[in-house]
């Protein structure tokens, strides 16, 4: 199936793990994808319906830039997907201040800045589709319930939690076309994840997941790709738990 024909969408942190998967499925569904990442050597390796444009997420300057490349590339912008997040771990009692903002910056301000400059293009391309354009955020199931010497990642992912709510109420309440839902992944097998996670951290993860397996990226694209297309056109300020029934314990 096809659902996102003849739309844009623009996925940060596309180049690696989940926002890599996310490209994927949103080509095969139709898409044509604006891939933004820090990662430039990587940047060549993308497909025919797809570009890239190099973002720090956190960077204001950078979003204003890459916005204009979208609309001069494709002319529109259906689909935001802000998925680009760093970790942000460590006993509270010892984390610096600059890892707290470190972690804040890219997690959490990263998606105010995605929200805020793409609304505009959004909201007029949104006019074409029965559910309007969307913004996915992801968060995380970390953005649900606390994790012991998380403190950092789980505030930035909590606040993207709310932030989402937040935006889908006022552009509901100013009638613009956008819809903006978060999906909150539990643990998934990304490079990342088992590059940074001890053998011990990864048994945890799979004996504190009901189903007993990590996720698998393309799980969480999938996901994206629904609340992307018009079967979710209800659906704003909603957020999906994709977590194997972690937060159901």
């Amino acid at each position: 199936m096809r659902r996102l024909e003849r739309r844009v969408a623009l996925v940060t942190g596309g180049l690696r793990g989940i926002g890599e998967a996310v490209t994927e499925r949103l080509i095969e569904e139709g898409a044509s994808v604006m891939v933004a990442d820090l990662d430039e050597s990587d940047g060549g390796r993308l497909g025919a319906n797809t570009a890239y444009v190099r973002l720090d997420v956190g960077d204001e300057a950078q979003w204003e830039a890459a916005v204009t490349a979208v609309e001069h590339r494709f002319g529109r912008l259906d689909i935001l997907v802000a998925n680009a997040g760093i970790g942000g771990t460590g006993p509270i009692r010892e984390v610096t201040l600059e890892a707290w903002h470190r972690t804040l910056r890219v997690n959490l301000d990263g998606v105010f800045l995605a929200i805020k400059h793409c609304a505009g293009l959004m909201a007029r391309s949104g006019r074409d589709h029965r559910g309007g354009a969307s913004i996915v955020t992801i968060s995380s199931i970390m953005g649900l319930v606390g994790l012991p010497q998380a403190g950092p990642y789980n505030a930035s992912k909590g606040g993207v939690r709310l932030l989402t709510k937040a935006s889908a109420l006022e552009f509901a309440a100013d009638k613009l076309p956008i819809r903006v839902n978060s999906v909150h992944p539990g643990f998934v097998e990304t490079p990342l994840l088992l590059s940074s996670s001890p053998p011990e951290a990864i048994d945890f993860y799979h004996a504190g997941t009901p189903m007993g397996r990590l996720a698998q990226p393309s799980e969480i694209a999938a996901v994206v790709a629904f609340l992307a297309s018009d079967d979710a056109s209800f659906m704003t300020g909603s957020e999906l738990v994709v977590d194997g029934g972690w937060t159901a314990q």
